[in-house]
């Protein structure tokens, strides 16, 4: 139950930065690593211990690769380790495909609503149908720019995961 409320309360706290600042603060994340290894070890001992580390360690791996590749930042990755530690393996598995599905809705969404749309629409229609006669396709510059704060997906799939279990993350 505890681990739940904290996990609830680390979330709303990076959702909020993460939209302010686009950052998900280390001074949030490392101080409720260690409180979720001591709950960890109180509640399920040396089990516990080795859990919570193995969520951890599946959770950092998940997203290890998109954020040497450019496409995530380290607050994302240790945002959904921080995760599977709090909650375990299981648990940050189902997450993070909710937040594959989640992140590309809203993905989706920011892409069908910038400025530029129709343009870019045109574009995806113009090089598909090229595609199909040799054409290569291109990326500009420009459209690789383009972020948005992952963290909330993240946060949402988190939430879902709790809804999807029949439990809340408050209780």
């Amino acid at each position: 139950m505890i681990l739940n409320t904290l996990l609830f309360i680390i979330l709303s706290i990076c959702v909020i930065t993460d939209l302010k600042s686009r950052k998900i603060y280390n001074k949030v994340i490392f101080p409720s690593f260690i409180l979720a290894l001591l709950f960890h070890i109180i509640i399920d001992g040396l089990s516990g211990l080795t859990s919570s580390l193995l969520g951890f360690v599946v959770g950092f791996a998940l997203l290890l690769i998109p954020y040497l590749m450019g496409g995530m930042g380290a607050g994302d990755v240790k945002l959904l380790a921080l995760i599977g530690a709090i909650k375990g393996v299981s648990f940050v598995l189902v997450t993070a495909i909710y937040m594959a599905l989640i992140g590309g809705v809203i993905g989706l969404v920011l892409i069908t609503f910038r400025k530029g749309a129709c343009n870019r629409i045109k574009y995806m229609i113009y090089s598909l149908c090229g595609i199909k006669y040799g054409m290569k396709m291109t990326v500009s510059e420009e459209s690789l720019k383009g972020t948005y704060p992952y963290g909330v997906a993240i946060a949402f799939a988190a939430l879902f995961s709790f809804y999807m279990n029949g439990a809340s993350p408050l209780w």
